[in-house]
């Protein structure tokens, strides 16, 4: 379905950068021209919408579906623009350079996004700016009121707040958007920016050569402007309150399964409405990236839902999604439909017919073709169909090196010394699994950043079930040079997986 080729998993916040946290700015340019430089033809991220601390901040679990985290906004290139000086941008702040302080980058970037948007405004109207809002009208005004009121109310949780804003009252809202004119038009700003800025680095993406696979959560949190606006498609009771919550039954991450506490679907509400909330969720997704992840693909075939207040996810039952009719309307509406179906933990038989049916690339991950003495084992790299895509690990796992030395078990180790050929040391081994992935039939091969710099598990971008301490890794620029950007792009020429676009 995909070009053979391999790329990189790096998320925007890890980069490096003066402002504590990674941004749209040079450095992504110039980990773009890296990607160029060793021969790959992907570049995958996380989900880019905002995060918040009440949910650990999580690209996963985001005040909205459709927005972008402000935080990602290069605060140099709107000194480019002109909309701030240098001298807006210069601190004293120690920010650490291996993880991101949520907290202090929050303070110090809104503060100085606000000078911004001060000084924008006071350049007078802006032509592409008026266009912005209105074609992304159908999600920004709400998203924009949303957090006015949640900033406002200090919490996102709306169904705390009063009962007029709570079942959005037509004159209680018109009332605060009137009140609140100018903090709407800077949440509308941001967006404004941020997506600009995004449009400018995935056009430059495309000049190298270098396709932009991105990535949907299935769920969206409860505290969003998407549950707020549209309290119908989901499975609330009278209250608001959530009556079933998503999560997955015990697997390899955890023994008591992962309880993610999102609001689960009312898919028959979806279905009346010919999906058009999905509709327009998956036309955002596509006009932003190449190619679309959808993370828990099998939610959309069967999904586990757990009532609500349950401390564990044990206790929750399957219920069916209406796939055909579901996944028939998207074809209709994007045509070729360039999506990775995440199929990993417990893949019933009705998942694989559907991905099969549909011929949805699924996912092989490495870390996971050990574990038993199967030569079946569908993670050996000789099992795989060429419609797939294989990582080493993935955001979820521990890195590699991490793996090996805290997680794999020794029958394990022993086993994957059969498969490459003899025993080594676990930096040699991180190596092997690389070219395993980059040498396998698997149309894409996706390799971690963190595995290509050998790192251990102080690196680690998310644990499951641990709601505190993820998504904080960064690289700094003294790791990024130590890339063997010429062993990747041997590994790339010999596979065929070389991109035809090359800077010398």
């Amino acid at each position: 379905m995909f070009d053979r080729g391999s790329g990189v998993l790096l998320h925007i916040t890890s980069l490096p950068s003066n402002e504590g946290i990674g941004d749209l700015g040079l450095n992504a340019y110039h980990f773009v021209d890296m990607l160029c430089n060793s021969g790959q033809k992907y570049w995958q991220v996380l989900p880019l919408n905002p995060s918040n601390a009440d949910n650990g901040e999580s690209p996963y679990f985001s005040s909205s579906a459709f927005a972008g985290n402000p935080l990602l906004i290069s605060l140099h290139s709107l000194v480019d623009d002109g909309l701030l000086s240098k001298h807006d941008i210069e601190h004293n702040i120690k920010f650490p350079t291996n993880r991101v302080d949520y907290d202090a980058v929050r303070s110090y970037k809104y503060s100085v996004l606000e000078k911004a948007c001060k000084n924008w405004i006071g350049s007078g109207t802006d032509e592409h700016y008026e266009n912005f809002c209105s074609q992304q009208s159908f999600w920004l005004d709400d998203y924009a009121l949303f957090m006015v009121i949640g900033k406002r109310l200090g919490t996102l949780a709306w169904n705390k707040w009063p009962m007029m804003l709570k079942s959005r009252d037509v004159t209680e809202l018109t009332a605060v958007a009137s009140i609140e004119a100018d903090a709407l038009r800077q949440e509308k700003f941001l967006q404004y920016i941020f997506f600009k800025q995004w449009i400018k680095l995935k056009q430059y993406c495309m000049s190298r050569g270098i396709t932009v696979i991105g990535d949907i959560p299935i769920y969206v949190s409860f505290e969003s402007s998407d549950v707020w606006v549209n309290r119908n498609l989901f499975k609330l009771n009278e209250d608001g309150e959530p009556s079933g919550v998503s999560g997955v039954p015990p697997d390899y991450f955890s023994s008591t399964g992962q309880l993610w506490n999102n609001p689960v679907y009312s898919w028959d509400a979806l279905l009346k409405t010919d999906f058009k909330w999905w509709i327009q969720r998956m036309s955002i997704m596509f006009s932003r990236f190449d190619i679309v992840r959808i993370d828990h693909f099998r939610g959309l075939v069967q999904y586990w839902e757990i009532p609500a207040g349950e401390k564990t996810a044990i206790n929750g039952k399957w219920n069916d999604v209406p796939v055909r009719n579901f996944i028939d309307t998207l074809i209709k509406y994007f045509p070729g439909f360039p999506v990775i179906a995440e199929d990993l933990g417990i893949i019933t038989p009705d998942v694989v017919e559907v991905k099969s049916h549909y011929g949805l690339p699924g996912m092989k991950v490495l870390h996971f073709a050990f574990g038993e003495d199967n030569p079946e084992n569908p993670y050996l790299p000789h099992n795989y169909e060429r419609n797939c895509v294989v990582y080493t690990g993935t955001h979820d796992n521990n890195t590699t090196l991490g793996w090996l030395q805290n997680e794999a078990g020794k029958d394990e180790i022993e086993r994957l010394y059969q498969y490459i050929g003899g025993s080594c040391s676990d930096q040699e081994v991180v190596w092997e699994l690389i070219r395993l992935a980059q040498s396998s039939v698997a149309d894409i091969a996706i390799i971690p950043l963190q595995d290509i710099l050998m790192l251990d598990s102080a690196s680690r971008m998310n644990q499951p079930a641990v709601p505190q301490g993820n998504w904080e890794w960064r690289v700094s620029q003294e790791q990024l040079s130590r890339i063997q950007i010429q062993k990747l792009a041997e590994y790339s020429r010999i596979y065929g997986r070389s991109s035809r676009i090359m800077i010398n």
